[in-house]
């Protein structure tokens, strides 16, 4: 081993005795010895660049004044020992035993046991200890469930922007909209393999009309959508899958000021099934991001009243109920819950047929205030090259609704 030098064994003796000065001015009974950091192996910690002992009583404006003798005399004790180690470290780094930020693991928490005959000490696993008076609590099993369930209904005052080519019709207004959203989906962590979503909603507003002279309201809100997506895992969070998507309405809703209808119930509706993969990605109940691509997707537009409603309006040729397509399709789905009271929702969905494409963006930011009240604002963009060009807007439509209201949730938990 490297001889230590005269300074620093002159350090060490030093600490040594500091360490074990008794504390006459500390309260102690003369002859305990006090706690010193100098009786632990040396542990590099950091470095403070004047590292040596100071000999003079530091003054200045901003010195602490304890006011006790005791206190002030423990302060410059540590400070001296802390210098004299760190000095003792640096003249002699082989002393030091470890470093602070690779401290070994602390040994495992056990009982010591004495072997007399062997000499030897033995740490061996603490034993808890029942007492035989102790019965198991009468708790009923953990039930688990195959089918995670979401509900929520709402009732809400609302201000709707509603393009003049809509689809649907509709006009801007006030109004009240009542909504029921469910979602019945497979419980993955009792079937890792499988993907099995459902969802199903329904959202219906009425508003009084000032410019209608026919109707003393209108529906500016009347849409029916159920989604299913089934898949069979083919590598980490991609699913081979096969994608449904239904939407219609089921009221009658008419031109303001005529009587030309412009929806009615399955007037129109729409029908997509497609083929393809799936990436399911979810992170605690925070964030959600599902995307389906279906290479291979069959679309039918389906117009139950041609009589009164014209079917060109939803991309079926005149004096026809319905019109098929085969094509591509995907969709994409976020959720976002930035708070506890406050997430956003998007839903992004595309088909083209290769002569056409349509597609819907629906965003929906919520901000809960309290249990039962909520505040809705809801966007809906959509694009649709099959249906008659409208002088405005182009190919496509608008729909926006800022509400205020009542809901109601519950869900399944696991």
């Amino acid at each position: 081993m490297k001889r230590m030098t005269f300074t620093a064994c002159l350090a060490l003796i030093a600490m040594t005795m500091l360490a074990a000065t008794p504390g006459d001015n500390t309260g102690q009974p003369a002859g305990d010895v006090e706690s010193s950091m100098l009786y632990v192996p040396l542990v590099y910690d950091n470095y403070t660049h004047d590292a040596h002992a100071r000999v003079t009583k530091p003054v200045g404006p901003y010195v602490l004044d304890a006011g006790d003798e005791w206190l002030r005399e423990a302060m410059e004790n540590t400070e001296h020992a802390r210098r004299m180690r760190q000095r003792a470290m640096i003249e002699n780094p082989q002393l030091v035993a470890y470093n602070a930020n690779r401290l070994p693991e602390a040994p495992p928490e056990g009982v010591i046991e004495v072997s007399p005959k062997q000499g030897m000490l033995t740490i061996a696993p603490p034993q808890v200890v029942v007492p035989d008076d102790v019965t198991p609590a009468d708790a009923p099993p953990l039930k688990v469930h195959n089918w995670l369930h979401v509900f929520n209904a709402s009732l809400q005052f609302t201000q709707a922007y509603i393009s003049g080519n809509w689809y649907q019709g509709g006009e801007n207004n006030l109004a009240l909209l009542g909504s029921i959203n469910w979602n019945c989906n497979l419980n993955q962590d009792l079937h890792p393999n499988w993907l099995f979503n459902n969802a199903l909603s329904y959202k219906l507003g009425v508003a009084t009309t000032h410019g209608d002279s026919i109707r003393n309201h209108l529906i500016n809100e009347d849409n029916f959508l159920f989604t299913s997506q089934l898949g069979y895992k083919a590598v980490k969070n991609w699913y081979y899958s096969a994608m449904l998507q239904f939407t219609t309405q089921f009221l009658n809703n008419y031109k303001t000021n005529t009587r030309t209808m412009t929806a009615a119930f399955l007037s129109p509706a729409e029908l997509n099934i497609g083929l393809g993969m799936t990436y399911n990605y979810k992170k605690a109940d925070d964030r959600m991001f599902t995307l389906a691509i279906a290479p291979i997707s069959y679309n039918l537009k389906y117009c139950r009243n041609i009589t009164d409603i014209d079917p060109t309006r939803f991309g079926i040729d005149a004096g026809h109920h319905s019109k098929s397509t085969v094509g591509s399709n995907f969709e994409a789905k976020w959720l976002w819950r930035f708070t506890p009271n406050v997430m956003l929702t998007s839903r992004l969905y595309m088909f083209t047929n290769y002569q056409y494409v349509q597609g819907d963006w629906e965003n929906t930011l919520d901000l809960s205030i309290g249990k039962y009240l909520t505040t809705q604002f809801y966007t809906h963009l959509r694009f649709d090259r099959s249906v008659t060009r409208d002088d405005d807007w182009d190919y496509w439509q608008f729909k926006e609704i800022l509400s205020l209201g009542v809901v109601y949730r519950f869900a399944t938990v696991n």
